[in-house]
């Protein structure tokens, strides 16, 4: 509870991703600004460079100018000109100098005569300058421009300046535009910082990123320690989620997320679960060598439909041990068959010594042993595998008290060395389909089993099942093949429908093949491989 508590005291995922966005574009803004601020002020210092030069030049033109300081005598009046131009121009100050560095004009009127604090030499040798200084009136910027006669040569030059402060005034009066345009632009962005946050969040359904590292690590754990497959798929069909188990049982490859059903080749039942074709519950699939119990569940989110999640069990273990079981149990039916038949004729020899007709008990005794030995004998002449041999005489007892005409073939032949494996299927085959044909005829009927080894060749095991019943309707055939799929109306049919399954898994473990015929009597034909290394 503690830890629950501290976390949910934390900064919110909407709050962080807002204040992060926002802090973002705070310092983004201010960058920006800086630089508008800066291209502001370059471009108005150019602009007073520009304007101090051109000012320079045109007094530096100006005929008073020219004569004054070409006369060597400097006649006339020139100072009060430069500080008549100055005041209309707004400038700090207009200089003229002559060639030999000396003030003729100047706002103070003390600095007149005086030397200026600069080397005059750079300008006085017919170059024009322009720059920031330091002067008596503190940093100003200036332009220096020669004043030529009419001969071209330098007789002096004219200095104009302006306040570097002036500069950075005029470069001030931007500030509010950039101020307002900038903090525009902050609104904006912390509005779409906030609409981006609260979205995310939606999207996450209200989750905090602890909470979903929670969620995701309990969901990891979860879904690949359980030993039920998962298979969950979006709303466009693409896989999402496969743990271990749903791969090895539908043997989907390691790069299965992201890609449809159709691309990973499954079955086409499994598909149609999927796509939510059958919502039945514990639905059966025969897949590869495997028996699987599937259950769709639909996923929705609020109100809407995001895909389908699919739980797999393998129930091919539980149902083969299930038909070993029914195997059993035909065996001790027949056994208890025999059993009351065998009370019931010495319950008929007890009366015949009771009746004092010993010869007529001997002869029917005798009788008895001759039917007996040659029921045993006919099965086991033609199949020497114990287990089989048990297994076709309990069908037999079985079949004999349903009143069913039950008949071993006569070129049936199956030698000793069946491999253990085989054998094991065999026996389901051979009861799954002798079951099959009983339920299928009537106490009037008839069923023959015939199973043989084909030596010739590859060595193939035939396992062939007439019956006289009706037979399956021709168009169902392939159908009775899939697990949970009955032909039989009556009785329970919850646990029916899984033993033609079981029989086309164990041929196909085998790489063998099933068919059935029903042209004329209902033929089931199954073909092993008698090899170790087919299965």
């Amino acid at each position: 509870m503690t830890k629950r508590v501290l976390r949910r005291s934390r900064l919110s995922l909407t709050r962080y991703l807002f204040l992060a966005n926002t802090v973002l574009l705070i310092v983004t803004l201010a960058a920006a600004g800086a630089l508008w601020t800066l291209h502001e002020y370059r471009d108005v210092r150019a602009e007073y460079t520009q304007r101090a030069m051109t000012m320079a030049q045109s007094v530096a033109a100006l005929p008073e100018v020219r004569g004054y300081l070409a006369d060597p005598q400097h006649r006339g009046e020139i100072a009060s000109l430069a500080e008549t131009i100055r005041r209309a121009s707004d400038f700090r100050y207009v200089v003229i100098v002559d060639a030999q560095g000396i003030r003729h004009s100047h706002p103070d009127p003390h600095a007149i005569g005086g030397r200026p604090h600069t080397d005059p030499a750079p300008v006085l040798a017919g170059n024009t300058w322009t720059g920031m200084e330091w002067g008596p009136a503190g940093l100003t910027l200036r332009a220096r421009v020669p004043v030529r006669d009419d001969a071209g040569d330098v007789v002096g030059y004219v200095s104009v300046g302006v306040l570097s402060s002036r500069v950075t005034l005029a470069a001030s009066n931007t500030l509010p535009v950039i101020g307002t345009t900038l903090l525009l632009a902050l609104a904006l962005g912390a509005g779409g910082a906030l609409w981006i946050s609260r979205r995310i969040r939606a999207k996450t359904h209200g989750l905090e990123p602890a909470e979903i590292t929670e969620l995701l690590e309990g969901r990891e754990a979860l879904l690949y320690a359980i030993t039920e497959g998962v298979l969950a798929v979006d709303a466009d069909g693409a896989v999402l989620l496969a743990n271990d188990s749903a791969r090895e049982m539908l043997g989907l490859p390691q790069d299965c997320v992201g890609r449809t059903p159709d691309d990973l080749e499954l079955d086409e039942h499994l598909r149609e679960v999927l796509r939510g074709a059958d919502t039945r519950q514990d639905v059966f699939l025969a897949v590869g060598g495997r028996l699987l119990v599937c259950n769709p569940r639909p996923v929705r989110i609020g109100e809407h439909d995001t895909g389908r999640l699919v739980t797999l069990r393998d129930h091919t273990e539980i149902v083969r041990l299930g038909g070993e079981l029914d195997g059993v149990r035909t065996m001790a039916n027949g056994l208890r068959a025999q059993t009351h038949e065998f009370a019931n004729r010495i319950h008929t020899v007890t009366g015949m010594l009771d009746l004092g007709a010993a010869g007529e008990a001997r002869e029917y005794l005798s009788e008895l042993s001759a039917t007996t030995t040659r029921a045993s004998t006919s099965v086991s002449e033609r199949v020497h595998d114990t287990a089989l041999a048990a297994l076709v005489l309990a069908k037999s007892a079985q079949a004999s008290e349903r009143g069913v005409d039950f008949e071993l073939a006569a070129l049936s032949d199956v030698p000793r060395e069946l491999p253990p494996q085989l054998r094991d299927d065999v026996l389901l085959v051979v009861g799954n389909l002798v079951d099959n044909a009983l339920e299928a005829v009537d106490t009037t009927g008839w069923v023959e089993l015939f199973v043989l080894l084909h030596r010739e060749g590859e060595r193939l095991l035939e396992i062939r099942v007439t019956d006289s019943g009706p037979g399956p309707d021709p168009a169902g055939v392939e159908e009775m093949f899939t697990a949970g799929v009955s032909t039989k109306e009556h009785g329970d049919s919850s646990h029916r429908g899984f033993g033609l399954a079981l029989v086309r898994q164990a041929v196909q473990r085998w790489h063998g093949s099933v068919d059935v015929d029903v042209t004329e009597e209902t033929v089931f034909s199954a073909y092993l491989p008698v090899r170790e290394d087919a299965r």
